[in-house]
C-alpha cells in the first residue's frame, strides 16, 4: 500500500456490514397515542420526536439508527416530524406528562412514560430496562 493509501484508506478494505433500516411507524395524529397507550401495556413502546431542520437533531437520529441493537419484535418505534404536527407534540407532552424538547425519546410501558430523553442523552441501550 502506498503513502497515500495509508493515509486515506485503502480500496481493499471489506465493505462495511449494512445495517437494516429500523422499522419506524410515522406518528402522524393525536389518535394514534391512544393506540400506543393500548399496545404499551403488551409491548414497549418509543416515540422519537425530530425537528427536521434541526442539524443536531439530526445527527441525534442518525446515532441513534446506527447503535441501535434492540429485536425489532420487542419493541415498536414511532417517528414523529415535529414541525408538521405540532399538534401531536404538544399532546404527546400532555397525555404522557413530559415537557417538550427536541429531540427528544420517549419511552411507554404500561401506559405511562418509563424514560424520556434529549440530545445526546438519546440512546436505543436504554431500551434494555425495560423490555
Amino acid at each position: 500500500m502506498g503513502i497515500l493509501g495509508k493515509l486515506f484508506g485503502s480500496e481493499d478494505k471489506e465493505p462495511k456490514e449494512k445495517k437494516q433500516a429500523l422499522p419506524w411507524q410515522e406518528l402522524t395524529s393525536v389518535d394514534q397515542l391512544s393506540q400506543i397507550e393500548k399496545a404499551s401495556k403488551t409491548k414497549v413502546q418509543a416515540i422519537f420526536k425530530h425537528s427536521t431542520r434541526c442539524g443536531i437533531s439530526r445527527m441525534v437520529l442518525r446515532n441513534f439508527e446506527s447503535s441501535f441493537d434492540v429485536e425489532g419484535d420487542q419493541i415498536d418505534l414511532y417517528y414523529l416530524d415535529l414541525l408538521n404536527y405540532r399538534d401531536v407534540s404538544s399532546e404527546i407532552a400532555a397525555r404522557f406528562q413530559v415537557f417538550h424538547e427536541s429531540p427528544q425519546f420517549i419511552v411507554v410501558r404500561n401506559g405511562e412514560t418509563v424514560h424520556h430523553s434529549s440530545h445526546s442523552m438519546i440512546t436505543p441501550q436504554i431500551l434494555h430496562e425495560f423490555i
